[in-house]
């Protein structure tokens, strides 16, 4: 009477014990997660990017969540610290460009903008990161701390070279 459903019970058993590999998972802005990087140092830039996998993974319109927004020009101009800047490549087509930031706000009222200039004559990619805070609020006065992944995009065919601040980061060929 049980012997019929003692082959599909231990496959059912077997199937679910198996090891499943693991897969990168997709973030908001369409950059795959995938284990960090070693940090790079300010003395020690990263020079090549970290390429990560793609595959499956259903493409994401753009967002710049930390693009100028409307009413900044109210605003006060502020520091930003950046503790590490790593560039990630992802394996899709055309292949994605991606800049990871991590570091601090000069408090938690300041908000993170970031603008990236189109590559110039020399294939140089400029990033500028900065804050915006509102000057007639008062705010606590402790560093923020933020992790930011911001979408360069996707490039023609050459090698490019990355500066955020006046300093190289890093470089990749696409």
């Amino acid at each position: 009477m049980f012997r019929p459903i003692m082959p599909l019970l231990l496959t059912s058993m077997l199937a679910a014990c198996a090891a499943v590999p693991a897969l990168p998972l997709a973030t908001a802005a369409g950059a795959a997660v995938s284990p960090a990087p070693p940090r790079a140092t300010e003395a020690e830039p990263s020079r090549k990017p970290t390429v990560i996998p793609t595959i499956g993974i259903p493409p994401v319109p753009p967002r710049m969540p930390y693009a100028p927004q409307p009413g900044d020009e109210r605003l006060s101009r502020g520091n930003v610290y950046i503790d590490s800047a790593t560039l990630l490549l992802a394996e899709s087509y055309p292949p994605q460009v991606f800049l990871v930031l991590s570091g601090s706000l000069p408090t938690p009222c300041h908000q993170l903008r970031v603008e990236v200039s189109a590559p110039d004559a020399q294939n140089r990619i400029r990033v500028e990161a900065y804050s915006r805070v509102d000057p007639n609020v008062i705010c606590v006065q402790v560093l923020k701390a933020f992790e930011a992944s911001i979408r360069l995009g996707s490039y023609a065919s050459g090698h490019y070279t990355v500066w955020l601040n006046g300093r190289r980061v890093g470089e990749f060929d696409s």
